[in-house]
């Protein structure tokens, strides 16, 4: 539990997804928490499951598909240097100069805090965005996301900290 927030509930899990309007085109949905700011309602996330389809395995062509989840609208991809950014992940294929489909590999970022973390982030305004984008690729790619965390009440002066720090961030 995070000092100074009162839990207005039990874990919450979010689903959300996002397909590629076409092929290697970034595309971002935003996800509605249904916040209540009246009540300075905030979302505390304690972890966070990205995950996204695989890249086409083509021969001689480098592909990939990345995804990243953030607390405000993004206008590319995100990385895990900018604040607002909360998890990234991505599955690469490495083909160029060979004959076959290449190497896959994959990389995300850290989904579930360590022992020493009650979270990995507040968010304060009403929505989250979920991002994704392909190089490469033949068809459409998508990234499903898996949002862990519990809804809390935080004082006027954290509220007001919070969102500004949110939108400040962007």
């Amino acid at each position: 539990m995070t000092k100074g927030l009162t839990a207005t509930s039990s874990v919450i899990t979010i689903g959300a997804a996002v397909t590629e309007t076409g092929a290697n085109t970034f595309t971002q949905a935003a996800i509605d928490l249904q916040l209540n700011p009246l009540d300075n309602e905030v979302f505390v996330v304690q972890a966070i499951n990205l995950d996204v389809s695989a890249p086409d395995a083509l021969a001689g062509v480098d592909t990939q598909t990345q995804a990243s989840f953030s607390t405000t609208s993004l206008t590319g991809l995100g990385t895990l240097n900018q604040s607002q950014v909360m998890a990234v992940s991505a599955d690469v294929i490495r083909a160029a100069g060979f004959v076959d489909g290449g190497v896959g590999f994959q990389r995300q970022s850290m989904e579930t805090p360590p022992t020493g973390l009650d979270y990995i982030g507040i968010i304060a305004t009403n929505d989250f965005f979920l991002q994704v984008q392909g190089t490469g690729n033949a068809v459409a790619k998508s990234a499903v996301a898996k949002v862990y965390g519990y809804r809390a009440r935080a004082s006027a002066a954290q509220y007001a900290a919070l969102v500004q720090s949110e939108l400040l961030s962007s």
